[in-house]
């Protein structure tokens, strides 16, 4: 999959602005780089998409080159199946890579080096104390730090120290080492951070050559210098990181540095992408996986039958966003019914059936209608479904006592089957101990057979239906937001979101009755299709064979975005 090629320089695009404008005063020698740096601790989801789009776009605007480098410096959650996965999700999508794909693991030696370099100028001490001692020294808002007992350590003790912990020499978390800065500074990330510490686990690339592993931000700034990134693009919630990462590069003498910029971070209504919470979700069994079609994962988006088309117009939907934004979920719906409404088969599922017996239709005989593929576009054919004596429709369809504007069946009223004949209900069968509806008997007329013109006659309503002798019995998944609505507004004090997943977000249907164009095929799980008034849907990756089979709903007809738009 290959992406447009023009570029996405656009006014309201502030980042484009704010960039033309730098390296029109400060340019660079090198070429534009940029780079999306995922930990590989979990999977990708629609913000992570959000954040590969804005890195690649402005690689693209500059004739540059789009990164993926693993922030892979934390043995003790990492495995190469989340690299594998978040590799096949970016490609997936359209922003491949190609042969600029690294991992920070590779840098320990320089990251490591780097640390030493620090101690020497002593700017970097080993502290003995205590996470909860660290946290505690580190003061608060509106209180100022104190200095380490163990901040004026000779330069040769650290590096003696700093050795021997690389060595395997001290227990986890025994020790850490830190940047000397300011304890007093009004910026948290700048009263001595933690820059390495001490973690005796195997790490999935390097094996146990390592058993000291560098944070995060002291590691990203090295890592953008070895591999000449121009701007490291990420959210805000990195901004207050800013000086700590450019106090790293300056002491460390790199010249002609990386710049870090900032854009706001992309939330979606009805659904949380934090890792910790879809992990709570994952493992307690409140969701189908990480591919549950309900989470924001690209993997659970992609089995809910979304398409990199439809994410990567979604995302330039939104645009460049300066501060964090929350956009409606119907918006990405929106994007995917404008590519698929004109494109896909439209065929007829029964997902609740009514029986229905047509009196005078010959007993034995199977007829084949013609019936067009989609109404909105007569290049896509017509397509032969099989109409006999007795059929199956909705039972929404039918009211014995039907209110005011209903112009579907009733007792001695007239309906249109779509694409086949009018019918006439003239009996109404009922189970004898609970007066439910279970059966229809009605007449057909013959001379209204769509494509004839209907010898002149109308009918207010168009029912779907299926052939009870061929339809194909599926299950089928209707989806609908995640979380509650009191999740959009309040994080729960206790930090479980799990109290806040909507019961009703999944409901399936069992043994719903399609037409048999659907019969299981090599191709059925890479195709959608459109069932007729119910919506967008495509065969479940996960749980669809040969021996059943399962659909899942994309998105309903109803696009409530140019609605809440008008």
């Amino acid at each position: 999959m290959e992406l447009d090629n023009e570029k996405e320089h656009s006014s309201n695009n502030f980042l484009v602005r704010l960039i033309t404008e730098e390296l029109e005063q400060y340019p660079f020698t090198r070429e534009m780089r940029t780079r999306f740096p995922p930990e590989p601790n979990g999977y990708l989801h629609i913000g992570s998409a959000y954040a590969i789009q804005t890195n690649d776009a402005i690689a693209r605007e500059f004739n540059g080159k789009f990164h993926l480098r693993f922030d892979d410096t934390n043995p003790l959650k990492e495995d190469i199946a989340y690299v594998n996965a978040i590799i096949e999700d970016i490609k997936w999508l359209g922003y491949d890579p190609g042969e600029h794909i690294y991992y920070g693991s590779d840098y320990s030696e320089e990251i490591y080096r780097a640390a030493v370099h620090l101690i020497e100028r002593g700017r970097a001490y080993v502290c003995d104390l205590t996470p909860e001692e660290v946290s505690e020294y580190r003061g608060t808002l509106t209180q100022p730090g104190k200095n380490s007992p163990y901040r004026e350590r000779s330069t040769l003790e650290n590096l003696a120290l700093f050795a021997k912990m690389k060595e395997g020499g001290f227990p986890a978390s025994s020790k850490v080492l830190r940047a000397k800065i300011d304890m007093g500074s009004p910026n948290m990330n700048l009263r001595d951070p933690v820059i390495y510490r001490i973690i005796h686990a195997e790490h999935y690339r390097t094996g146990g050559e390592w058993c000291i592993y560098p944070m995060y931000d002291f590691a990203h700034p090295i890592q953008d210098a070895i591999e000449g990134i121009t701007y490291s693009l990420c959210s805000n919630e990195f901004k207050d990181h800013r000086p700590l990462y450019e106090w790293a590069l300056r002491e460390l003498g790199v010249e002609s540095p990386p710049r870090q910029r900032e854009f706001g971070r992309l939330s979606l209504t009805g659904v949380v992408t934090s890792k910790r919470f879809l992990r709570q979700l994952v493992e307690g069994d409140y969701v189908d996986g990480w591919d549950d079609p309900r989470l924001p994962t690209l993997r659970g988006l992609r089995r809910r039958g979304f398409t990199p088309e439809s994410i990567r117009s979604f995302i330039k939907e939104i645009g460049s966003i300066r501060t964090q934004s929350t956009v409606h979920i119907s918006l990405l719906d929106h994007c995917l019914r404008q590519e698929l409404k004109a494109s896909m088969v439209s065929i007829m599922a029964v997902l609740n059936p009514l029986k229905v017996v047509i009196t005078n239709y010959p007993d034995d005989e199977t007829e084949l209608l013609m019936i067009e593929n989609n109404s909105e576009n007569e290049e896509l054919g017509k397509r032969e479904v099989p109409f006999g004596k007795t059929i199956y429709i909705e039972k929404d369809d039918f009211e014995e006592n039907p209110p005011k504007g209903f112009h579907r069946l009733t007792p001695n009223a007239e309906v249109r089957l779509k694409g086949a004949y009018f019918i006439r209900c003239e009996e109404v069968i009922k189970d004898s101990d609970t007066g439910e509806v279970t059966e229809l008997r009605c007449s057909y007329d013959p001379v209204t057979k769509s494509g004839t013109g209907f010898n002149g006659r109308k009918v207010k309503g168009t029912i779907h239906w299926v052939s009870a002798e061929h339809a194909v019995k599926a299950d089928v998944h209707l989806y609908d937001k995640l979380l509650l609505e009191a999740a959009e507004k309040d994080t729960p004090a206790n930090g479980d979101w799990t109290e806040l997943v909507n019961p009703e977000s999944l409901v399936v249907v069992k043994d719903a009755l399609i037409e048999p164009y659907v019969e299981y095929g090599e191709d059925l799980l890479e195709r959608k299709l459109q069932f007729f008034r119910h919506g967008y849907f495509c065969a479940d990756r996960k749980h669809t064979t040969d021996d059943g089979l399962v659909f899942n709903r994309i998105v309903p007809l109803k696009d409530s975005w140019n609605k809440k738009h008008e």
